[in-house]
């Protein structure tokens, strides 16, 4: 059976360069054009998914008319499409006017094969990864997806839902460990939505935002009288959430002396209202969630350590966004999505500038970070398309200049992606170079520039 090879559009009318790309793309189904009919036809004939384009095309082989309108067809047709553009000397402003029209890239003319193939090969990434996004979205449509609400591409958050996916049905405690803002409430419902417990509540309650003095009546109860203010009996959220799952985020700041009677109702599964003296048999299913160092606050003496065995039961770490190759992206074009609807729905997508600064972003706040700057963007921007100033993403910082830097971000791309595939394959080189869609001796290269190590 013939290997299949990835498809690669190459439109260039210089038949020495055309013979060139061609031996230099080996691993590639190339096909090369050297006019703009004959590109549209191939694009509706192929289908695909990486182009790189000549500007100079005839009868305009010294301006750029004809290769706009050939990126302009492009975009209409198959706007998923990565398009890498060429750029003679001194034509910079051409390039950066093709990335608004919605090109990929773009590389410098006379080319260097080596630089044109890495950002050949991370436009094939990226679209491999778009794909698989809106694969998960089409199955999530049809309600086959055990985390709906979860949209991801990354290998560590899949594993993330499989492992809930598995405990989902059982009745063991669950603690979400991850930085704020990595959506551990998100993970908690849906993980009592794939349970057996779904047709009960869902009852969620943040341990750190409410005063210590009340926190035990939020969780607890109280009967009528039971102190200044209680004027009628009311159920707490362990109460409320009989029959369902009790999510209790930033358990770590439950006080001590409150620990005490968490751990009672754990042993023995009833509870009392304060100022009640009867028992209340509660069947709940707890799930718990921190972005504290238990292990630590147990060793220290600010956590019991009998309560954080009851709860840890099954610990699922939750990584950050920027651990989460590709996920902002993603994440970013559906906040937007939502938010247009809403509020804005003059704004169509994100401008190349906005993308590039979302995937050179560190995200500290991580999604909770990017779903409030996204909101505010939309609200506040002007035209069709977010742009980065609208995301307030074009800081005067070194660091931020340096990501945005297109060098310097071509070569960030590389090393993750690089070491995402050697992590996935346990640093086989035979399988990561197959993974990349690149040969051994170009990955031991690779590896050497980038200083990485298998």
């Amino acid at each position: 059976m013939a290997e299949h090879k990835p498809k690669l559009l190459i439109v260039e009318d210089d038949e020495g360069l055309q013979a060139q790309l061609k031996w230099a793309y080996e691993d590639f189904d190339v096909v090369i054009v050297g006019d703009r009919q004959s590109a549209i036809a191939a694009l509706r004939a192929e289908e695909p998914p990486v182009v790189t384009l000549d500007l100079g095309l005839p009868p305009d082989p010294d301006g750029t008319t004809e290769g706009f309108k050939v990126l302009d067809e492009i975009m209409a047709l198959k706007p998923d499409t990565k398009v890498i553009v060429a750029s003679g000397h001194g034509a910079r402003e051409s390039a950066l006017n093709a990335i608004e029209h919605g090109a990929y890239d773009f590389y410098q003319k006379p080319v260097d094969i080596e630089q044109l193939g890495l950002i050949v090969r991370r436009a094939y990434r990226l679209h491999e990864i778009e794909e698989e996004n809106r694969a998960l979205a089409a199955k999530a449509g049809e309600g086959n997806t055990v985390l709906g609400g979860m949209i991801t591409s990354a290998p560590e958050m899949v594993k993330v839902a499989r492992t809930i996916e598995r405990v989902a049905n059982t009745n063991v405690s669950v603690m979400l460990l991850g930085a704020s803002g990595t959506g551990k409430e998100l993970l908690a419902k849906g993980l009592h939505d794939a349970s057996d417990r779904r047709s009960g509540n869902f009852v969620a309650i943040n341990c750190a935002a409410i005063p210590e003095n009340l926190l035990e009546s939020e969780l607890f109860g109280h009967e009528k009288g039971a102190f200044t203010g209680a004027v009628k009996t009311t159920e707490g959220k362990i109460e409320m959430a009989d029959g369902g799952t009790l999510f209790l985020d930033e358990v770590g700041d439950i006080p001590l002396p409150l620990q005490v009677k968490l751990l009672r109702f754990l042993q023995e599964r009833t509870i009392e209202r304060i100022g009640g003296r009867s028992s209340i048999t509660v069947d709940t299913r707890i799930v718990c969630a921190t972005h504290q160092d238990l292990e630590a606050m147990v060793a220290d003496g600010r956590f019991r350590e009998d309560l954080f065995y009851r709860l840890a039961e099954i610990v699922v770490k939750i990584p950050a966004l920027a651990e989460r190759p590709g996920d902002a992206a993603l994440l970013a074009k559906a906040f937007l999505k939502r938010f247009a609807n809403e509020m804005n729905p003059a704004v169509t997508g994100f401008a190349p500038d906005a993308l590039a600064a979302i995937d050179g972003w560190g995200w500290p706040g991580n999604v909770r970070e990017l779903e409030n700057r996204v909101k505010r963007a939309v609200i506040m921007a002007d035209g069709k398309l977010v742009g980065a100033e609208d995301l307030d993403l074009t800081g005067d910082d070194e660091e931020a200049a340096d990501v945005l830097n297109l060098k310097s971000a071509r070569e960030q791309s590389d090393r993750k992606v690089i070491r995402h595939a050697l992590a996935r394959t346990e640093g086989n080189i035979s399988s990561t170079a197959k993974m990349l869609g690149i040969s051994r001796p170009t990955l031991y290269d690779l590896l050497k520039q980038y200083d990485l190590h298998a």
